[in-house]
């Protein structure tokens, strides 16, 4: 449905058409350069755009912070795993070097104070003398360095060994080969961690950018799209939505919505699925009309839940819409069609968000309703 801005004055002032135009599509005149779609129209007030909870990608737009003087250390091993791959591998690599550096330091003092580095205790003079080192082969800080990495790594060489005259060195290398195998442990399990975590997954499941409001069987319906692009199935799928009006206190107006699905209750996936809520009487929604919606100050969050057939994970992925990204009066392109050529279905993802308008009533549920039942009664009391 189109309309100019002073028809749609008219309308939020209640000077609406009648309302059996509306329906029809016919209450109101067109202008093919304007349409109702909010993100279409030119905003004359210099409102702020609403803020909203979650944003398109499924980040929660939360900042948590405590008042208290005890600093709580965080999760290392979390932070490490929802880090970038570039900040994880660059963290990885600090921890192998500062570990290196620190122990390469500890031998350095172990053989200094030995005195292995005096010019006679040196490996090329040790045959003319009975000096026994701490450790053979050690000519000065860069033998040292790869010493400490061989330990660390258990390379073992062979020409950097440790005799039995030092009893510090031998505790400095067990201590070295217990952490080098405890640091290895944990970056073998972030990397793991990363490489399995179903947040990979979640990227190829996709949410329409835009809700739209259209009529069904004679009822107004909230709907919206999601797909999955992969070849891999999601098992046991289930889809909620939930409603936030932005308020100061904004975790007292939370309401889930209703929502049925096109194609079964248990998501197979094999096509992209309509979530569907109507509006009825127990909808928050049900007294919202298009003017209404144009004024609101709302968010819908979806949540996508399921299972990952291949690995057993679980996988969510979240969304939401604002007042702005519902479109009223507008329906979803098709973006399935059968291929000779490829003798079988194909799915256009191009057309995903792709939406048209459709004639739909402009008024809200209720008086949508209001309306029908009295249409009824009137043609029972002609019939009678």
């Amino acid at each position: 449905m189109k309309m100019n801005l002073s028809e749609k004055e008219k309308l939020i002032a209640g000077q609406s058409s009648n309302l059996e135009d509306v329906e029809k599509g016919t209450g109101i005149k067109t202008n093919k350069n304007q349409k109702l779609c909010r993100h279409n129209q030119k905003r004359i007030s210099g409102r702020r755009k609403p803020n909203r909870a979650v944003f398109k990608n499924g980040y929660f737009n939360l900042e948590r912070w405590k008042k208290s003087k005890y600093r709580v250390f965080p999760d290392i091993v979390q932070a490490f795993i929802d880090a970038q791959w570039r900040w994880t591998i660059i963290h990885c690599i600090l921890t192998y070097l500062i570990i290196w550096l620190s122990f390469t330091g500890v031998w350095w003092a172990i053989l200094e104070l030995h005195g292995d580095f005096e010019p006679e205790h040196l490996p090329h003079a040790i045959n003319s003398t009975e000096w026994t080192p701490c450790v053979k082969e050690i000519y000065g800080f860069t033998s040292l360095f790869l010493f400490s990495i061989e330990i660390h790594t258990t390379i073992g060489y062979g020409t950097r060994s440790i005799t039995l005259e030092c009893p510090s060195a031998m505790v400095t290398m067990c201590i070295e080969s217990i952490i080098g195998t405890i640091t290895q442990s944990f970056i073998v399990g972030i990397v793991f961690a990363k490489l399995t975590r179903p947040k990979s997954r979640a990227q190829t499941l996709l949410f329409s950018k835009k809700a739209i409001i259209n009529q069904r069987d004679g009822n107004l319906c909230l709907i919206f799209r999601f797909g999955n692009t992969r070849k891999s199935r999601i098992i046991d799928g289930s889809v909620h939505a939930y409603l936030l009006r932005h308020s100061s206190e904004l975790l007292e107006n939370q309401i889930k919505l209703d929502l049925t699905l096109d194609s079964s209750e248990n998501i197979s996936f094999l096509f992209p699925v309509f979530a569907v809520h109507k509006i009825d009487k127990s909808s928050p929604l049900y007294s919202m009309s298009a003017s209404d919606l144009l004024k609101a100050e709302m968010e819908i969050i979806v949540v996508f839940e399921g299972t990952i057939e291949s690995t057993g994970q679980p996988v969510q992925v979240k969304s939401s819409y604002t007042s702005q990204e519902i479109l009223w009066g507008h329906r979803f392109i098709n973006m399935v069609e059968y291929r000779d050529d490829k003798r079988g279905f194909v799915i256009d993802y191009s057309k995903f968000d792709e939406t048209n308008s459709v004639n739909t009533p402009l008024c809200s549920a209720q008086r949508l309703f209001n309306y029908y039942e009295n249409k009824i009664k009137y043609q029972n009391a002609i019939a009678c």
